[in-house]
């Protein structure tokens, strides 16, 4: 597919758990190539919005079309294969403790592809390479990483299987401000690296303005606003502003319970 061809389209999506209605009428559309950020509150439907679209939640109603095909009319073997070309970096690294970390990285090919050990980790060692690590951390488990190169491990496991779609759920938290950066930087070479259409969700200003091409806002399970990221310092949309600038006064409210 071609930059600028229409790679993700969500459609009137909804979800709820119970009484608690997540989203409620997303529409959203990703082009080919490009790097979308979306924003919003904690609660706001974010992650939601990303297990959706991986097949993990299967929403009430609309339609999520990859590559011109509603995943949510294919069987389930159909919609495993097709969102098979997404790559996640997930929050907190998510790296099974019992793996070394080359086996971290290699997980979809020896599991999902059933690739020969020796391809899988001679990948693997590649992937941690691509992310400046060397070959000698893919013996080490987990526990003795840092959180920094923790995410940075995740990340070589989220581009491994060579995918077109990458997912990052707050790629930066609980990161110093230096080890941030870095990832940020990773991300967006790996990104062009491999031609890849990538959604980001993060509450770090600083990461949305580095690694987005567009932005968007999401409250109470709708987009609210969309623009470029240099937008967000320009835009008059008082839910931007707001979290942009770290109010507790605004249109945005906490929920807090009453005693």
């Amino acid at each position: 597919m071609t930059e600028g061809a229409a790679k993700i389209t969500i459609r009137d999506l909804e979800i709820s758990f119970g009484a608690n209605h997540v989203l409620r009428g997303v529409d959203l559309d990703l082009n080919a190539g490009k790097s979308l950020v979306v924003i919003g509150a904690s609660g706001s439907g974010k992650s939601v919005l990303l297990k959706c679209i991986l097949g993990i939640l299967r929403p009430d109603r609309g339609s999520i079309v990859l590559d011109g095909e509603n995943i949510l009319r294919m069987s389930e073997r159909q919609r495993m294969r097709k969102t098979a070309q997404i790559g996640m970096l997930f929050q907190g690294a998510a790296l099974f403790d019992s793996l070394k970390v080359w086996e971290n990285v290699a997980f979809r090919l020896l599991y999902g592809e059933r690739k020969a050990t020796k391809i899988a980790r001679r990948r693997a060692i590649e992937c941690l390479g691509k992310v400046g690590l060397a070959p000698e951390v893919g013996e080490l488990f987990p526990s003795a990483l840092s959180g920094g190169m923790q995410k940075r491990v995740a990340l070589a496991r989220a581009i491994a299987a060579g995918p077109d779609v990458l997912f990052f759920d707050e790629p930066t938290t609980g990161l110093d401000p230096i080890t941030a950066d870095v990832i940020n930087s990773l991300i967006i070479e790996q990104v062009r690296a491999l031609g890849a259409t990538a959604i980001s969700i993060t509450h770090d200003m600083i990461s949305a303005r580095k690694i987005a091409d567009e932005v968007a806002m999401i409250h109470e399970g709708r987009i609210v606003w969309r623009g470029s990221a240099s937008d967000l310092d320009t835009t008059d949309n008082p839910m931007v502003r707001q979290f942009v600038e770290g109010r507790a006064d605004g249109p945005i409210k906490m929920k807090m319970r009453k005693t």
